[in-house]
């Protein structure tokens, strides 16, 4: 049996689609007040179960049986507010999926996120060999992906048999206007700037095709880094602009500029008593110039990734 966690979230439910689109019996794990997505609605092949990750008890039923488990449960967010909610959902709620599947015998198929492989290297890019060193003004989000990471390392210590993928930012145009979809939302509203910054693309389809790959691989105790390619964000924008056909964005942002963006954003939040549209960590990320290389995964497995405009018109269609 193949369980699969997060189940409703964007990347859970592509993995679910395409695991039965094979015809696989598939037991997918939501909480009480989530919503499951049409696009795996009424599939008779899932077994859906009522559990919490970060609540172990709720969890021996849905790992009676199973044999492989793909762990896509995660929260994630830039705001210092949720930075508790952060190391409790991504590294405890990670640890004792770890423990359940050493004590079940399941292998593993971890999602991690290039949060988790460090800081950008001026003029290089970043591979599986490289790993998150501690910086004082790094964002919560990071260190939960890197301990939640190391909770998977610890295991496979233990004789966990498991794989990890690290996804540069996902898109597809299942998002909606959340996620990586609110950039999309941003740029079809009228986004002027954009920042001087770059980082990986890949769409959510390939994501889950390396996935199923790499856990029906004999491979243990690795990890791949999943980007179809790299782009700035001007041309990201540029790209999605053309989608909505719109003006592009041309404005080029400058830090001080963000300074007073954040700020003011904080404030307001004050008020509303919603989370920030942008948050500290969130503006200082956007300046980054974070290139990743696909070489390992593209040798490991026969995967072509979807040229990134494809992906980037795709959403907008499906948006407009």
């Amino acid at each position: 049996m193949i369980l699969v966690t997060g189940a409703t979230g964007f990347l859970g439910a592509e993995l679910i689609r395409q695991l039965t689109a094979q015809q696989l019996q598939v037991r997918a794990i939501k909480r009480s007040t989530a919503n499951i997505p049409d696009l795996i609605k009424d599939n008779s092949l899932v077994d859906w179960r009522i559990a919490d990750i970060n609540e172990p008890e709720t969890l021996a039923d849905a790992f009676e049986g199973v044999t492989q488990v793909y762990h896509c449960a995660a929260f994630i967010s830039f705001d210092p507010k949720d930075k508790a909610k952060l190391l409790k959902v991504n590294i405890e709620g990670t640890a004792n999926i770890v423990n359940l599947c050493l004590e079940h015998g399941a292998r593993l198929l971890h999602v991690s996120s290039v949060a988790a492989l460090g800081n950008a290297k001026k003029g290089e890019q970043i591979t599986e060999k490289d790993f998150w060193e501690y910086d004082p003004h790094v964002h919560s989000y990071a260190i939960s992906k890197y301990e939640g990471e190391m909770e998977v390392w610890r295991g496979l210590a233990e004789g966990l048999d498991a794989v990890i993928v690290n996804p540069a930012v996902i898109i597809g145009k299942n998002a909606g206007f959340t996620g990586s979809g609110a950039i999309f939302k941003l740029v079809k509203e009228g986004l002027k700037f954009y920042t001087d910054g770059a980082t990986g693309i890949v769409d959510v389809e390939d994501v889950a095709k390396c996935m199923i790959l790499l856990m029906n691989s004999p491979i243990t105790g690795e990890r791949y880094t999943l980007s179809a390619d790299n782009l700035n964000y001007k041309d990201f924008f540029a790209t999605i602009a053309k989608g909505f056909g719109i003006k592009a964005p041309s404005t080029e942002a400058k830090p001080w500029m963000l300074g007073i963006a954040w700020r003011a954003a904080k404030v307001a939040s004050w008020f509303t008593r919603k989370a920030p549209a942008l948050t500290k960590d969130a503006a200082r990320s956007s300046f980054n110039h974070s290139y990743y290389s696909n070489a390992k995964i593209s040798k490991t497995v026969p995967i072509q990734f979807k040229p990134l405009q494809t992906s980037i018109l795709e959403v907008c269609q499906a948006l407009k």
